[in-house]
Protein backbone atom coordinates (compact mmCIF):
# COMPACT_ATOMS: atom_id res chain seq x y z
CA UNK A 1 0.00 0.00 0.00
CA UNK A 2 1.44 3.56 -0.76
CA UNK A 3 1.73 6.08 1.41
CA UNK A 4 -0.77 8.06 -0.35
CA UNK A 5 -3.35 5.30 0.19
CA UNK A 6 -2.10 4.56 3.85
CA UNK A 7 -2.82 7.85 4.99
CA UNK A 8 -6.21 7.96 3.55
CA UNK A 9 -6.88 4.83 5.08
CA UNK A 10 -6.18 6.19 8.51
CA UNK A 11 -7.93 9.81 8.01
CA UNK A 12 -10.91 7.33 6.50
CA UNK A 13 -10.93 5.28 9.83
CA UNK A 14 -11.70 8.47 11.81
CA UNK A 15 -14.80 8.51 9.79
CA UNK A 16 -18.13 7.92 11.80
CA UNK A 17 -20.03 3.84 11.10
CA UNK A 18 -22.44 5.52 8.65
CA UNK A 19 -20.11 7.12 6.70
CA UNK A 20 -16.91 5.01 6.65
CA UNK A 21 -20.14 2.32 5.37
CA UNK A 22 -20.80 4.76 2.72
CA UNK A 23 -16.79 5.42 1.75
CA UNK A 24 -16.63 1.70 1.40
CA UNK A 25 -19.68 0.98 -0.30
CA UNK A 26 -18.46 3.79 -3.09
CA UNK A 27 -15.01 2.28 -3.29
CA UNK A 28 -16.33 -1.39 -3.74
CA UNK A 29 -18.70 -0.26 -6.56
CA UNK A 30 -15.84 1.65 -7.76
CA UNK A 31 -14.63 -1.96 -8.81
CA UNK A 32 -16.92 -3.54 -10.11
CA UNK A 33 -16.29 -3.21 -14.03
CA UNK A 34 -18.72 -5.95 -14.61
CA UNK A 35 -21.79 -6.03 -17.06
CA UNK A 36 -24.07 -7.70 -15.02
CA UNK A 37 -27.46 -7.24 -14.72
CA UNK A 38 -27.72 -5.73 -11.26
CA UNK A 39 -30.76 -7.40 -10.21
CA UNK A 40 -29.29 -10.77 -10.71
CA UNK A 41 -26.29 -9.89 -8.56
CA UNK A 42 -28.60 -9.15 -6.00
CA UNK A 43 -30.54 -12.22 -6.31
CA UNK A 44 -27.08 -14.14 -6.06
CA UNK A 45 -26.10 -12.63 -3.03
CA UNK A 46 -29.37 -13.21 -1.42
CA UNK A 47 -29.46 -16.92 -2.15
CA UNK A 48 -25.77 -17.07 -0.76
CA UNK A 49 -26.77 -15.27 2.45
CA UNK A 50 -29.69 -17.09 2.92
CA UNK A 51 -27.48 -20.30 2.08
CA UNK A 52 -24.89 -19.20 4.56
CA UNK A 53 -27.48 -18.71 7.44
CA UNK A 54 -29.34 -21.88 7.17
CA UNK A 55 -25.71 -23.92 7.62
CA UNK A 56 -25.84 -21.48 10.78
CA UNK A 57 -29.09 -22.68 11.85
CA UNK A 58 -28.44 -26.05 11.22
CA UNK A 59 -25.60 -26.22 12.92
CA UNK A 60 -22.91 -26.58 10.06
CA UNK A 61 -20.98 -23.73 10.49
CA UNK A 62 -20.10 -21.46 13.90
CA UNK A 63 -18.74 -18.86 12.40
CA UNK A 64 -15.97 -16.93 14.01
CA UNK A 65 -16.29 -13.85 16.26
CA UNK A 66 -15.52 -10.42 14.89
CA UNK A 67 -12.45 -9.52 17.10
CA UNK A 68 -10.56 -13.03 16.18
CA UNK A 69 -11.46 -12.41 12.06
CA UNK A 70 -9.98 -8.71 12.68
CA UNK A 71 -7.32 -9.36 14.70
CA UNK A 72 -6.18 -11.97 11.83
CA UNK A 73 -6.77 -10.02 9.17
CA UNK A 74 -4.62 -6.58 10.89
CA UNK A 75 -1.93 -9.18 11.26
CA UNK A 76 -1.62 -10.12 8.31
CA UNK A 77 -1.77 -7.07 6.56
CA UNK A 78 0.71 -6.04 8.60
CA UNK A 79 3.38 -8.58 7.76
CA UNK A 80 1.93 -8.62 3.67
CA UNK A 81 0.80 -11.55 3.80
CA UNK A 82 -2.45 -12.27 1.25
CA UNK A 83 -5.48 -11.35 3.20
CA UNK A 84 -7.44 -14.54 0.83
CA UNK A 85 -6.97 -18.02 1.50
CA UNK A 86 -6.71 -20.17 -1.27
Amino acid sequence: MTGRAQALLLEALTLSLDERADVAAELLASLDDSKEDPAAVQNAWAREIERRGRRVLAGESAGEPWEDVRDRVASRWRSGDSLVSH
